[in-house]
């Protein structure tokens, strides 16, 4: 059996991970050849697929860095015409894939989707994003290392805001998702935290501020990218045209500092994180969880269990058809726990 694998979307923590569970797990089986396609689906839209040969040495050593080693595109749309897709599919025969491994978030595992059912193409789905947004799944892997990411600047920040007494605002990822402004937000003691579910009131934002301008003299903001104010769109900074998903959110964080400025007597600033939250080497704990999550992917193969994605429920590990992932998201509800116990612990959620 020959087994493709491509990473899509956005680097993430720990995809050099679940690379090596999966190749390793297939190898250990054996009667198995792993292909590392290059540049997620952009590998198999050329003119010529992009590819390598996954063997044990090539995938030694590499759980604890951070990226890809295969390299990924966050753009390339392997159903954006018949011409592509046909493309893929000859790509797909040249190579002789019986099966392609799919590590991405929700937009990957829209294409994946696809891809499978234009094409006949078996795939097998393992759930990857910082924003963990992907329904069905309680916890993708990248997730934890973003949230130290941003924990540790929020403390940081802080340091500042304290010292010149300032309103400090951080923007973080997570376009329609605000789990990771939450939790950050929540475990780095923001005073405010501003999630895309929940539109927020400046009015009661700068009250809060000023509150705070009468007792600790500081406040620090935790947004989302996808946070807006009521009656209010969101931030676009730019569109890439040709890609899965062509709008790129950005620069909340300095809209809410305009408007917010003329409102307070303190200073406020703001601070836009951006790719900082996706770099660097992930947590033992999403080392752990990619491991697992590539090493039942590889099960799944070898079980001919296709069209599904790993994920995790209740503490386990399971799967669910891609068909019920792709196209969708899992957002914050504005009762979750998190948000009530915010609230409870004096946290402002701007509404």
């Amino acid at each position: 059996m020959r087994v493709g694998v491509l990473t899509g979307g956005g680097d993430c923590p720990g995809l050099n991970a679940v690379i090596r569970a999966v190749t390793k797990s297939l190898l250990h089986h054996g009667q198995c050849e792993v292909l590392g396609i290059a540049d997620g689906f952009e590998g198999l839209m050329g003119s010529a697929p992009r590819s390598r040969v996954l063997g044990w040495e090539q995938v030694s050593g590499i759980a604890h860095l951070g990226g890809t080693i295969l390299g990924t595109s966050n753009s390339a749309n392997p159903l954006r015409d018949a011409a592509t897709l046909a493309q893929v599919g000859r790509n797909v025969q040249a190579l002789g894939l019986d099966v392609l491994v799919v590590i991405g978030g929700d937009g990957t595992m829209s294409l994946a989707h696809g891809v499978a059912d234009a094409t006949g193409l078996a795939c097998v789905g393992v759930p990857k994003t910082i924003d963990n947004d992907i329904l069905h799944c309680e916890r993708s892997f990248g997730f934890d290392t973003a949230v130290a990411t941003v924990t540790e600047a929020l403390r940081r920040i802080e340091s500042t805001g304290y010292s010149h007494h300032r309103v400090m605002i951080v923007e973080t990822m997570g376009r329609h998702a605000g789990w990771l402004a939450l939790e950050a937000g929540i475990a780095g003691a923001a005073d405010i935290i501003l999630l895309p579910e929940i539109d927020y009131d400046l009015a009661a934002v700068a009250e809060h501020c000023r509150a705070r301008e009468q007792r600790q003299r500081y406040t620090i903001i935790c947004m989302g990218e996808g946070a807006k104010e009521r009656g209010g769109a969101l931030t676009v900074r730019a569109h890439v045209a040709g890609s899965p998903d062509p709008v790129r959110l950005g620069g909340v964080a300095h809209a809410l500092c305009a408007r917010l400025q003329p409102l307070l007597a303190s200073e406020v600033r703001a601070t836009v994180l951006g790719h900082v939250q996706r770099g660097g080497d992930p947590t033992p704990f999403d080392r752990v969880l990619a491991t697992r999550y590539g090493h039942h992917a590889a099960q799944l193969v070898l079980d001919g269990a296709h069209g599904r994605m790993v994920t995790l429920q209740g503490g386990q590990i399971a799967s669910v058809p891609i068909a019920q992932v792709a196209n969708a998201q899992r957002t914050v509800a504005p009762d979750h726990e998190l948000v009530t116990m915010a609230r409870d612990i004096g946290v402002c959620l701007g509404d």
